[in-house]
């Protein structure tokens, strides 16, 4: 069994413990000595620009935003899958996932935040969910509509955040909301702010068809 390294201590806004470890070569990110996310299980993050790149076929100059930085993974994956000409804008409320990114993860998504198509915002995401005209809005927020790292995240998942986030959204556009579980009550609510949403279940692993699954929530703007 290999060792366990913590590599950094600190505290979320909401007063949280936030840790950073690692085990041989998976990474790790603990928010009050729960799980949040691991280098070992990537593939839904990445699936999330996936699916949503699915539905923006030949769009030029997408406009994209990213909802929470995590480990890098959704937002190489926007990088790849949206095209030399994106605009993508990632925002991310704590610091200190920032840093990591920069530093010791840097490595695991290709060093995304280099990419100059990437704007980067160190704040909340509803702000520019608020200024609105993005053709593709990508939301892994805490663990999806169960919110762990902060309370305060529940309102991007209730009936006036969902409003918000559709009309952040241009005609046409599309919004992939990750979640640890699948949620018959967000689906609703997504549809009853006059989305067209369906919930699909991703294998957890890159390229591994087997083992635990997450939910990707799918709404798109008629």
């Amino acid at each position: 069994m290999q060792r366990r390294e913590i590599l950094d201590e600190s505290t979320t806004p909401d007063g949280a413990h936030l840790e950073l470890a690692r085990s041989g070569d998976t990474y790790t990110i603990r928010v009050a000595r729960v799980l949040l996310m691991s280098s070992a299980v990537s593939g839904s993050e990445a699936q999330l620009a996936a699916i949503a790149a699915e539905h923006l076929p030949g769009r030029a100059r997408p406009r994209v935003l990213v909802g929470g930085l995590g480990m890098g993974f959704t937002l190489r994956a926007a990088l790849d899958r949206f095209g030399a000409d994106a605009e993508i804008t990632v925002a991310e409320l704590l610091p200190d996932i920032v840093r990591y990114n920069r530093g010791p993860l840097a490595h695991l998504a290709a060093a995304p935040l280099d990419d100059p198509r990437v704007r980067l915002v160190e704040g909340d995401v509803r702000e520019p969910i608020q200024a609105g005209g993005w053709d593709a809005i990508l939301l892994d927020v805490d663990n999806g509509p169960d919110p762990l790292t902060a309370p305060s995240n529940a309102s991007l998942y209730s009936d006036a955040g969902v409003r918000r986030l559709a009309a952040g959204l241009r005609s046409g556009g599309v919004a992939a909301i990750w979640s640890l579980s699948p949620d018959d009550a967000f689906l609703r609510r997504l549809q009853r702010a006059g989305l067209q949403a369906e919930a699909r279940r991703v294998f957890a692993r890159e390229g591994v068809k087997k083992g635990p699954r997450h939910t990707i929530f799918v709404a798109v703007r008629p």
